[in-house]
């Protein structure tokens, strides 16, 4: 038979010799979590190829910063990965701080609330996941669970910086303000029914033979490939390489907190499975850790006024703080020219910034390592062998959020 073309849209099949047939999956499919498009070749059932194509959410993310201020710039970042907001404010900023020198002057107090912040994110982020990894194997009821979590996490999100997705509250020097009163308490509230849900989620899937029979052996990936592809995060870990950012470089005084880096070995859709829910509860021991040092009140804005706004009742009764203030609000402040690279452990893995200034008031270049794409493209070599029905649960298993993969 004569190889036809694919499209690069839309459900297209295309015969390509004896037994063999093109697919295009998505970019339109449901199960493909994103605007994903696979041109998958078949033989029978069985994927014998699976080329990832991109871009169909690029945003151009990397370059509107590259055309905002120093501490706008994080306001698009954040939209990168949309289900973890925060953690990408808080890698730019710190990689901005270490441009300035200015990153062992940040309050410890502001310390401590990134690291709740982020790791509740992480929960949240991992909800999503899982929810919508389990309807993807008909597991409808998972995702109610999973999401009334996330709800509440979103509701601490909005309490503190005032939008439940995108709050632009973390900054460069620390954070917009203080935790508002409150606060704490919420987190003792989702501390106190995070346990009994997770109970409830294990009960429902952890154990489930249909979900066991969909994961187990599906999508295997050993140690060395995922070195070798450059996968980090929970699907590296799940091969059996305890990486993590957080223990390897620790920032934030991660170094100070009792967590443990989950691992296991099988490498397949299962273990990857196990390790998000497993490094759930040790995102929670994270957060309980840093609630108790967060009674403990201090700054959370370090007091340099060249690149925080002073407080705002000096402004009426200081020259000097109305001018800072109105210089930082006008043309923002400069940075000295030089390059950094900054990583932090995202719920996808190694998120990181390689940030250059040339001493403007705006970064010459922000450039992302997206552990979503890296830990894409390996669907290439874990898709073969397979079938086609198991598609979406490695996709799913590798937890890719296409608006970091397209930028």
């Amino acid at each position: 038979m004569t190889d036809v073309a694919v499209p690069a849209h839309g459900l297209q099949i295309a015969p390509v010799g004896d037994g063999r047939m093109v697919i295009s999956m998505g970019p339109q499919h449901p199960s493909t979590h994103g605007v994903l498009q696979v041109i998958t070749e078949l033989e029978g059932e069985t994927v014998m190829r699976a080329d990832p194509e991109i871009g169909y959410l690029h945003t151009g993310i990397e370059k509107s910063a590259e055309n905002l201020f120093w501490t706008q710039a994080s306001t698009v970042i954040e939209r990168m990965d949309y289900l973890s907001p925060l953690s990408n404010a808080c890698c730019y900023v710190m990689g901005v701080e270490k441009l300035l020198g200015i990153s062992g002057e940040i309050p410890v107090r502001a310390q401590h609330a990134r690291v709740l912040l982020c790791e509740l994110h992480r929960i949240a982020s991992h909800c999503v996941w899982l929810g919508t990894g389990g309807i993807d194997l008909g597991a409808i009821s998972g995702f109610f669970y999973a999401f009334d979590l996330r709800e509440r996490i979103l509701d601490l999100t909005e309490l503190s910086g005032g939008a439940r997705m995108h709050p632009n509250y973390l900054r460069i020097g620390g954070l917009r303000d203080d935790l508002p009163e409150g606060f704490l308490r919420k987190v003792d509230e989702l501390i106190a029914m995070y346990y009994p849900r997770m109970r409830d989620l294990r009960a429902l899937l952890q154990k489930n033979p249909i979900l066991q029979d969909r994961m187990i052996d599906i999508g295997i990936l050993n140690a060395d490939d995922a070195i070798a592809w450059g996968i980090t995060g929970p699907s590296l870990r799940a091969a059996g390489v305890p990486y993590d950012v957080r223990r390897a470089f620790p920032y934030n005084g991660y170094e100070n907190y009792e967590f443990d880096v989950i691992t296991r070995t099988e490498g397949d859709a299962y273990a990857r499975f196990m390790v998000r829910l497993d490094e759930m509860d040790q995102s929670m021991r994270i957060i309980e850790q840093a609630r108790k040092y967060l009674d403990t009140p201090g700054p959370v804005m370090i007091a340099d006024t060249k690149y925080a706004p002073p407080p705002k009742e000096t402004i009426a009764l200081s020259m000097e703080a109305l001018i800072h203030h109105f210089k930082i609000v006008s043309e923002s402040f400069r940075v000295p020219p030089g390059d950094v690279y900054q990583a932090i452990e995202g719920p996808r893995g190694e998120l990181g910034y390689y940030i250059v200034s040339n001493g403007d008031n705006r970064p010459w270049r922000v450039r992302t390592r997206p552990p979503s794409m890296y830990n894409l493209q390996v669907l290439k070599k874990i898709a073969v062998g397979e079938y086609i029905a198991d598609m979406v649960v490695m996709i799913g298993s590798l937890d890719p959020v296409f608006g970091e993969v397209d930028r």
